[in-house]
């Protein structure tokens, strides 16, 4: 069955298409959800929650655009609406100029899954500004709009995580350097 046929048959409600649909979909938006998500309990959770929702809003898709993008977005939106509404995401300064970049100087790479364990620890507003701007591409404007925070937030909050994880990063090399020798 192809994508077109399996999106129509969810439209209609029909659950081996959605169990099929989430088998094909399933494994990409976890991936998604544990980026923004503090842990794996959480991600799992809105995995879930996230499906469900999928599935009410799929007469939405228009097929005009790429249905893996549109879920993407639809997941991205909901778990950053789920944070939106636990908690207010705090206007932080800082002080850090607009323009800071934040370089790790490592030569070794750094384990992937070292890596997601340690965006996942950052706060919750510096985790979901990384991820936004850095994995996922998104400009501060959008961010910010996404978020309801300024773009001078936007930038600051950024720059406070990339040096919380430069942070993070250089002492765990400092303390175990044969952890990041492949």
């Amino acid at each position: 069955m192809d994508l077109k046929q399996l999106i129509l048959d969810c439209k209609k409600k029909e659950p081996k298409a959605q169990e099929q649909l989430y088998r094909l979909f399933s494994s990409k938006m976890f991936s998604i959800c544990l980026k923004y998500s503090r842990n794996y309990v959480e991600a799992q959770d809105n995995l879930q929650d996230g499906f469900l929702l999928l599935f009410s809003k799929i007469d939405q898709f228009d097929f005009k655009g790429s249905f893996e993008g549109w879920a993407k977005r639809l997941f991205i939106n909901f778990i950053l609406y789920q944070y939106r509404k636990v908690t207010l995401i705090e206007v932080v300064n800082n002080n850090i100029p607009d323009d800071v970049e934040v370089e790790v100087d490592i030569d070794e790479d750094v384990p992937l899954d070292y890596l997601l364990k340690l965006i996942q620890e950052l706060p919750d507003r510096y985790r979901l500004v990384f991820n936004l701007y850095v994995l996922d591409g998104y400009t501060h404007k959008e961010i910010a709009e996404m978020l309801e925070i300024s773009v001078g937030t936007s930038k600051s909050n950024l720059a406070r995580a990339k040096m919380i994880l430069k942070e993070k990063i250089e002492q765990a090399y400092s303390q175990n350097k044969s952890y990041f020798i492949k």
